[in-house]
């Protein structure tokens, strides 16, 4: 048996955050470019740019910055720890759901047991 859940994050009924998000800023952090992270996770540059506008618009916040210098981008603090936070939900409610699911599958296979009480 198992038990199968997502998480995203909203503001208003619209995705600020989820796993394909988390994706796209790892992809911006590792690659420092936005047309490269759309490469990497082959997807276009427009649809890349409209889901880290969308997010930044929907929070208030920049999540990325050009450094000219270096002609790159780079995530915000604001951006990482978005990251990081999400990050940390996601393993915790997967340690929860997994504890749940061996405590429901050993329920389970008691009552299923014959002689078991029902």
């Amino acid at each position: 048996m198992e038990i199968k859940y997502k998480i995203w994050i909203e503001k208003e009924g619209k995705v600020i955050f989820g796993h394909g998000r988390e994706e796209l800023f790892q992809a911006i952090d590792d690659c420092h470019s936005l047309n490269a992270a759309a490469k990497k996770l082959g997807m276009s540059y427009r649809a890349a740019w409209g889901r880290l506008r969308a997010s930044e618009d929907r929070l208030g916040v920049k999540l990325v910055e050009s450094d000219t210098a270096k002609k790159g981008m780079t995530l915000t603090p604001t951006a990482k720890g978005l990251l990081e936070k999400f990050r940390r939900l996601e393993k915790d409610a997967d340690a929860y759901i997994q504890k749940t699911s061996r405590e429901l599958s050993a329920l389970l296979e008691g009552d299923a047991k014959p002689g078991a009480d029902n």
